[in-house]
């Protein structure tokens, strides 16, 4: 029988459009995740090849490299470059063009726009054949003012954005579960003490509590996960809290009291998987949430530092191209921001009408 009800709401929730789409773009992130550092043009780490001499180009802009070879470390293996990317082992030289000598090649290197200056390298330094070092590279998405690829920096961005959302939605999940089951079941002092402590956190706001928390854990990858997660657990053990007041005197609840279970065996496996429904939709609403504040404080300096990629950050760097001729640098990074949440609130839309027995 409840088999029979999941395989209902899971068919509702496919027929939803809104949801479907919310988790086609969630899986396709989730892969872009994964795999990123393979399918970015730039698979260095953090995709921080900087090239100065292109800074700040437009979509859609190509440049003629030299690739130098340059002394590289131990050769990495599939896993290691999945994780944390292949440090390049060419140096990459804009050219203009070049000259082909008996023994050596002479390059014009790209300076600027009209300028280029001659450089003279060796054959002999040469550990490939003279076309493999000569290559033409597009930025679909244009590089910014250091001379990044910011399609690659826009595809390693979106493990900091769902690593946030994911661990601050687990944090929040985590915390407001178990003070909201607390208050709930157990009510009189118990739950007076909870909830004057969640209405002090309530009425902070969440920016000043998340600045004031990484302020005390300072700068960093992994504290900014911390920070949004401890301040997005109170809308979790709010709805908890008040559906336990709802089910705690049920009948089935009366029986396993009558029975003997532990309230711990109680709360686990009789209550709150019946409550999980409405705690569902508040976790997506959370992810989303978090991906949005993530953004807000890599862009005021207090999220993810350089040079790791943040889509936050990236709009911080790029935001005065806004009023240049090249607005894409900080647009892209915003449109990513904007579709992701996107998702996330479509998903958590589909859940609640999937869940709603009067539809």
């Amino acid at each position: 029988m409840q088999s029979n009800n999941e395989n209902h709401i899971i068919r509702k929730l496919l027929k939803n459009k809104g949801a479907a789409f919310g988790m086609v773009l969630i899986v396709t992130s989730f892969f872009l995740a994964i795999f990123a550092y393979w399918l970015a043009p730039d698979g260095s780490p953090d995709a921080n090849r900087m090239i100065v001499e292109i800074g700040g180009r437009k979509p859609g802009f190509r440049q003629t490299f030299f690739l130098q070879p340059k002394e590289t470390g131990e050769k990495q293996n599939w896993l290691s470059k999945t994780i944390y990317g292949e440090p390049d082992k060419h140096i990459f030289i804009p050219i203009d063009s070049f000259t082909l000598t008996t023994n050596s090649i002479i390059l014009h290197k790209f300076i600027d726009e009209g300028l280029s200056e001659p450089m003279e390298i060796s054959l002999d330094d040469l550990n490939t054949p003279l076309e493999k070092n000569i290559i033409t590279k597009k930025f679909y998405l244009g590089t910014d003012k250091y001379g990044r690829d910011i399609m690659s920096r826009l595809l390693i961005g979106v493990r900091v954005s769902l690593l946030v959302g994911g661990i601050a939605m687990l944090l929040s999940l985590t915390i407001g579960l178990i003070l909201g089951a607390l208050a709930g079941y157990y009510g009189g002092k118990v739950d007076n003490w909870i909830m004057w402590f969640i209405n002090v956190i309530w009425s902070i706001p969440t920016l000043l509590l998340v600045f004031a928390i990484t302020l005390l854990l300072g700068k960093g990858f992994w504290q900014v996960f911390i920070a949004v997660g401890l301040t997005m657990w109170v809308n979790v053990a709010r709805i908890v809290r008040g559906q336990m007041l709802a089910i705690r005197n049920l009948e089935y609840v009366e029986a396993a009291r009558a029975l003997g279970y532990s309230d711990m065996r109680i709360i686990i496996k009789h209550i709150l998987p019946n409550i999980m429904g409405p705690v569902l939709v508040v976790a997506a609403a959370n992810f989303a949430s978090a991906i949005v504040i993530e953004a807000g404080l890599s862009f005021l300096g207090m999220g993810v530092q350089p040079p790791q990629p943040s889509w936050g950050g990236m709009i911080k760097e790029n935001y005065n191209f806004i009023i240049t001729n090249n607005p894409m640098l900080a647009l892209a990074p915003g449109f990513a921001i904007m579709l992701l949440v996107l998702a996330f609130n479509l998903l958590g839309n589909g859940i609640r009408d999937a869940l709603d027995v009067k539809a």
